[in-house]
C-alpha cells in the first residue's frame, strides 16, 4: 500500500470528459533515425512547421488509456502495453517509425509521476486520462512520409465519456456516411478516422441521438462500429462482436472478451449482419473513454430496435461493466495481470 498524496482541489465526481490542464507532458523527437530523450515540458502549445505533413498529409496517430488509483490507494495504468502495441500498428500504416515499446511506457510513467495530483481519488469514478500522439513535424510539400517526428504524452483528469455515465443510450444507423473505407485506415486510431465520423456524429446528435452507428463501408450490410466505440451485443449466454478490417480494435472490447469467457460466456467475433441486432437481447458500445455504454435501442430506417429500459441497463452488460471497472481500481482481483503500477518516489 502506498502513502497519501496531495490531491488538487478539483470537484471530482463532477469532472467533465474535457481537459484540465496539468503540470507536465513529456516530448520526444525524432532526427537523423533516432529518437530523442523525453523532455518534460509544462508548455500547454507546440511549435510546427507550417508545411508538416501532420497538418496537411494526416500523418498522425494517437492513443487514449486510463489510469486509476486503487482501493488500496496504488497508482495503476490499465493494460498500457496494449495502447503501445496499437500505436506501432497505426504508425506502421502510416508510414511514421517505430516507437519502441519501452519509450512509450517509460513516457506515460514520467507522466503520470509528475502529474499525480491529478489523478482522481478511489471512488470519485473518475481516472486520469493520459493521451499519447505522434505526428509528422519536419517540412515536406510534396506527398510522402516526414524526416522527421514528435511523440507528445499528456494527461488530464476526466469524468465520464457520457454525462449520464453507466446509463443507456440511444443510436442511430447512419448510412449517409461513412468512418472508414474498405483496405483503408478503420483498424488504425489515427485522426483521420475520426474527422471522417464528425459528420455522422452531429447528423444522429440533431436528431436526438448520442451516438451513431456505422455499417460496413462496402455493402452496407453488416455491423461496423458506433462513432468512437466497438459494437458488442448479448445473446442468451453468447457474447458477440463484429469483425471487419475496418474496425478499431478495442482494448475495452478485448478485455471484456476475457471477462466474459471467465464468467463461463461463450465468445463470438465474427460478421454480424444489421438484420440480426433486432434479435440481441443487449447491445453496448465499448471503449476507453465510455468503457461500456448501453445502448438502449437502436433505429434503423423505419425500424427501432429496443434492448432495454431507457432508465436500466441489461443484467449482462451490467455485470461486465461491473467487473472491469472493480479490476481497474483494485477491487476485483486482477487474475490477468492488466494492471501496470506506477511506483512513484
Amino acid at each position: 500500500m502506498q502513502t497519501e498524496r496531495t490531491k488538487s482541489d478539483l470537484d471530482w465526481k463532477n469532472l467533465p470528459f474535457g481537459y484540465t490542464k496539468t503540470d507536465y507532458n513529456i516530448r520526444y523527437y525524432y532526427q537523423d533515425g533516432k529518437w530523442s530523450a523525453g523532455e518534460l515540458s509544462s508548455e500547454e502549445t507546440i511549435p510546427i512547421h507550417i508545411a508538416a505533413p501532420g497538418l496537411h498529409y494526416g500523418q498522425q496517430a494517437f492513443e487514449g488509456l486510463k489510469v486509476f488509483e486503487t482501493v488500496d490507494k496504488r497508482i495503476v495504468a490499465f493494460r498500457p502495453e496494449e495502447n503501445a502495441r496499437r500505436m506501432k500498428v497505426s504508425c506502421e500504416r502510416i508510414c511514421i517509425p517505430e516507437l519502441p515499446m519501452g519509450l512509450f511506457m517509460e513516457a506515460v510513467e514520467k507522466v503520470v509521476a509528475t502529474n499525480t495530483k491529478y489523478i482522481p481519488p478511489y471512488g470519485t469514478g473518475a481516472s486520469l486520462y493520459v493521451r499519447p500522439v505522434i505526428y509528422g513535424a519536419g517540412a515536406r510539400v510534396g506527398l510522402g512520409p516526414a524526416s522527421e517526428y514528435v511523440f507528445i504524452v499528456f494527461a488530464t483528469p476526466v469524468g465520464p465519456y457520457y454525462k449520464g455515465g453507466f446509463k443507456p443510450v440511444k443510436a442511430l444507423v447512419v448510412e449517409q456516411f461513412d468512418r472508414a473505407a474498405p483496405n483503408g485506415v478503420g483498424d488504425c486510431k489515427v485522426g483521420g478516422n475520426y474527422a471522417a465520423g464528425l459528420r455522422g456524429d452531429e447528423y444522429a446528435k440533431k436528431l436526438g441521438f448520442p451516438v451513431p452507428l456505422y455499417l460496413d463501408p462496402k455493402e452496407k450490410k453488416y455491423v461496423d462500429e458506433f462513432g468512437t466505440s466497438n459494437f458488442i451485443a448479448i445473446k442468451g449466454n453468447t457474447y458477440l462482436t463484429p469483425e471487419s478490417s475496418s474496425i478499431l480494435p478495442s482494448i475495452t472490447n478485448k478485455s471484456l472478451m476475457d471477462i466474459a469467457v471467465l464468467l463461463g460466456m461463450d465468445v463470438e467475433k465474427r460478421p454480424i449482419a444489421i438484420d440480426e441486432v433486432e434479435h440481441f437481447d443487449e447491445v453496448g458500445a465499448v471503449g476507453t473513454a465510455a468503457v461500456v455504454s448501453p445502448v438502449c435501442s437502436i433505429h434503423y430506417r423505419d425500424k427501432i430496435f429496443t434492448f432495454c429500459d431507457p432508465d436500466k441497463a441489461g443484467p449482462v452488460l451490467t455485470r461486465l461493466y461491473e467487473y472491469l471497472t472493480k479490476l481497474q481500481t483494485g477491487e476485483i482481483k486482477d487474475t490477468f495481470g492488466w494492471l501496470h503500477e506506477i511506483v512513484v518516489k
